[in-house]
């Protein structure tokens, strides 16, 4: 009965459609997936409850971040976003008058604009089954590496997760880079030196931890306990992610900062990194008929 009641609460994908271009206006114009989305709670209102229910049996993502998903694509496909190639969403035009749209309008319009595939016919519009199912695999597939990435990081020993954790700090330019993980350490797994321009440099402790599920403000507040006197910063990894609670713990004010990252952004981070990850361009040969038709 109570899972009934929290998936009554959840916001229907074209509910989030004007709070995240809302999102983007707050946000400056673009934003990565993670800023966009923790914006749309904070806009949408959405409990902590709500955000918890995993999409799926899994539980790798949450139901509202896979709708959120599904929103974007939309708010694309109707001309009003924009995304690159390093994940960034951005809107087309610097002004939109958000009092101006209307999530049905939004829903409507892409539906009756999708033009016929090339093996239909002219006239012949893709029903709203196909375009649901197009919109679905559109999400789903740029998902697809990411969750098949993290079930390899779920199954990788805990030592082979820290050696990870580890080179992906050295080669974003971190220095001295130790792993030093023992039981009875508060969590700390290892440390090291963060140099900016070569002038500055910050002590940092991390710990790193591969869960499927979130990580708590109690989590953070333990880990902080561990890290106080001992490092400028903290860092704190994990496959899983962190609860709306626990990022606002990790950022209070008059406490030393700690830097979150979760599975989604450790994902981008191997692959910008190429960290047991290769990127393959496949090559499309197309044929002008016409351009021999005229020799």
């Amino acid at each position: 009965m109570a899972r009934k009641k929290q998936i009554s609460k959840l916001p229907s994908f074209d509910e989030l459609l004007i709070p995240t271009v809302k999102a983007l206006i707050e946000l400056g114009g673009s934003g990565s997936v993670e800023e966009i989305n923790t914006k749309v709670y904070e806009i949408a209102e959405i409990a902590e409850e709500v955000l918890q229910i995993p999409h799926g049996d899994q539980g790798k993502r949450s139901e509202v971040d896979y709708r959120l998903a599904w929103s974007k694509t939309y708010l694309r496909k109707f001309g009003l976003l924009e995304n690159s190639s390093r994940g960034i969403w951005a809107l087309s035009k610097p002004e939109i008058d958000v009092s101006k749209l209307n999530h049905t309008e939004i829903v409507k319009t892409v539906r009756d604009l999708e033009k016929p595939t090339l093996s239909k016919p002219k006239k012949e519009k893709k029903t709203i089954n196909e375009i649901e199912e197009e919109v679905n695999d559109e999400v789903d597939n740029t998902e697809e590496w990411k969750d098949k990435l993290l079930n390899v990081l779920y199954n990788i020993t805990p030592a082979a997760f820290e050696r990870l954790s580890q080179r992906l700090l050295r080669e974003s330019g971190f220095v001295q880079v130790e792993v030093t993980g023992k039981v009875g350490d508060g969590g700390i797994d290892g440390k090291g030196i963060v140099r900016i321009s070569g002038l500055l440099s910050f002590h940092v402790i991390f710990q790193c931890k591969r869960y499927k599920g979130s990580v708590s403000p109690s989590q953070i507040r333990d880990f902080r306990g561990a890290m106080q006197g001992r490092a400028d910063k903290g860092l704190f990894i994990t496959t899983g992610t962190f609860t709306r609670e626990a990022i606002k713990e990790a950022t209070r004010d008059g406490a030393p900062p700690i830097d979150l990252i979760d599975g989604e952004l450790l994902c981008e981070k191997l692959k910008e990194l190429k960290l047991g990850i290769d990127t393959k361009l496949t090559e499309t040969v197309e044929i002008k008929n016409d351009w021999f038709g005229n020799l």
